[in-house]
């Protein structure tokens, strides 16, 4: 059985389906735990950083998109964490999982921005077919 999920999570609607199946997956076991993965990608961090007003709303903010995914774990009483990685985010999850001890990588097929991954590649994709652990992509 799985002990340790990642999900990769980004406010999508894709991202909480993919939460939704790992719930299912994790609640299969007493000892399995959920970390939630969101990637602060710089090269869209400037358009954030202008819109508000300052780096207290900026977390807020931040911190806002993943409420709903930790309203959810909290209800089913499930073990989790959250982590926030900076860059790129296909490279900076597959650095993340392969550096640490994770049984399975759940992610969505898309993020918020489908025309970017149609152009340079999913980041579903890319973590597929990079990382050295069983790897759940959700529709």
């Amino acid at each position: 059985m799985y002990q340790n999920i990642l999900v990769g999570i980004d406010g999508s609607e894709n991202s909480i389906r993919a939460l939704v199946e790992a719930i299912k997956i994790a609640s299969c076991s007493q000892i399995c735990s959920i970390e939630l993965v969101t990637v602060v990608d710089f090269s869209k961090s400037k358009d954030e950083i202008l819109h508000s007003h300052g780096k207290e709303e900026l977390k807020f903010l931040r911190k806002q998109k993943l409420l709903p995914a930790e309203k959810m774990l909290q209800e089913k009483n499930l073990s989790y964490t959250i982590q926030e990685l900076h860059g790129e985010p296909g490279p900076a999850i597959v650095e993340y999982v392969n550096q640490n001890n994770f049984d399975l990588v759940v992610i969505g097929s898309r993020g918020l921005n489908a025309l970017q991954e149609m152009v340079l590649g999913s980041v579903s994709h890319k973590i597929a077919k990079r990382v050295k652990c069983p790897v759940l992509i959700v529709k």
